[in-house]
């Protein structure tokens, strides 16, 4: 999969910009807030339809403009695509070859990208919501049925808790409204965590190993999903049942508290090295490998899982990284993937890599290709 044609029209700092990579490898080099994180941003923006920095699509739009585009070109193995997206005040509208997309479910996926950017080197660290998100973007790319039931799911989330606060706040009496927002959390609720499950499985098929090479075989890494529920099973049957129990068993101080104590949405992965918690025990250096190690793994899985490899943007994490892992990310994406990499020097690729970049130089959301 590749980009071969980037436009932006009115995107943050970009009034009006058209770029074509002809090369794998792309590196954007400037000063810091010149535009390169926001060229990146609108690359993943037009994969998923929203940012991974905002959750105001405003932000994006230009400050006196009403409306931003982005378009794309893309080239998978059988076919060529022309991606859009219109951002308004109002709303958001994708296309696919000219022809809208009603459904986010039938948009997403038709662009894959992975995103690698320094705060990503606290997936580890970080709080659950930020694996829990991290869980849910990759996957939603993978699957976009996985994207309607967890869109579901966090309707009815919304509609249970209102409920359950109106039932402890004695507004309502009328517990069996409640039973019929139980039954359609546990619905789609069984299937997010089915989908989960065996995500996470495959993630840590493929992080071990490439964890296992970045430290010379010296660590294993396992990746456990920690469950709000006692999981007896994995399928979407055996968790509905026990998920459902759960919830039966709650009910009383859910509707004292006015809140959903249960489900996808309390869970957390753990990362262990050596059989050990890494986010508890392990050191700085332990869990930026972790991090890395995970973020790389995307590249195989979703190559497994769609037929073909991602786009990879790596948003100035060289400079995170010390010359060792740099080395293990530059050898595992060479060759392999188109990679869009923001960089304020070449210092961390240069001598590095075999393959030929093609250098693009960012100044004041002006940009400028280097003369090969």
């Amino acid at each position: 999969m590749r980009l071969n044609k980037l436009e932006l029209r009115n995107y943050r700092n970009y009034l009006e910009l058209q770029l074509e990579f002809p090369n794998r490898l792309n590196i954007f080099l400037g000063e810091n807030a010149q535009g390169k994180t926001n060229l990146l941003e609108s690359i993943y923006v037009l994969a998923l339809t929203r940012s991974h920095r905002t959750s105001s699509e405003q932000e994006l739009i230009g400050w006196q403009d009403d409306f931003a585009q982005i378009k794309g070109r893309i080239e998978r193995k059988t076919s060529e695509l022309e991606l859009e997206l219109l951002l308004t005040k109002k709303g958001r509208k994708s296309k696919v070859n000219h022809i809208e997309q009603k459904k986010l479910s039938s948009y997403i996926g038709q662009l894959n990208v992975i995103l690698f950017a320094p705060e990503d080197l606290s997936l580890v660290k970080g709080s659950p919501q930020t694996r829990r998100r991290f869980i849910d973007m990759e996957l939603g790319q993978i699957n976009p049925v996985y994207l309607y039931d967890l869109a579901q799911y966090q309707q009815t989330l919304k509609q249970r808790n209102l409920y359950l606060k109106q039932l402890s706040e004695k507004k309502q009496t009328d517990e069996i409204y409640l039973d019929i927002l139980t039954e359609q959390l546990v619905d789609f609720g069984s299937k997010v965590l089915a989908s989960r499950l065996l995500f996470v499985k495959k993630l840590e098929y493929w992080s071990n190993d490439l964890h296992s090479k970045i430290t010379n075989q010296k660590e294993a890494l396992a990746i456990e999903y920690a469950a709000s529920i006692p999981l007896k099973g994995e399928s979407v049957e055996e968790i509905r049942s026990v998920f459902l129990a759960e919830l039966q068993k709650n009910r009383k101080r859910e509707i004292f508290k006015g809140n959903t104590f249960l489900g996808p949405h309390r869970d957390d992965l753990i990362f262990k090295v050596n059989q050990q918690n890494v986010q508890t025990y392990g050191s700085q250096g332990q869990q930026r490998t972790t991090a890395l190690s995970v973020k790389l793994a995307e590249i195989d899985l979703m190559k497994e899982e769609t037929g073909e490899y991602p786009i990879l943007l790596l948003d100035d994490v060289m400079s995170e990284l010390d010359d060792s892992r740099q080395i293990h990310l530059l050898e595992t994406i060479e060759n392999k993937v188109q990679t869009f990499l923001t960089t304020t020097t070449l210092n961390h690729v240069e001598g590095k890599m075999t393959v030929h970049p093609d250098i693009f130089y960012v100044q004041q959301g002006q940009i400028e290709r280097k003369e090969t």
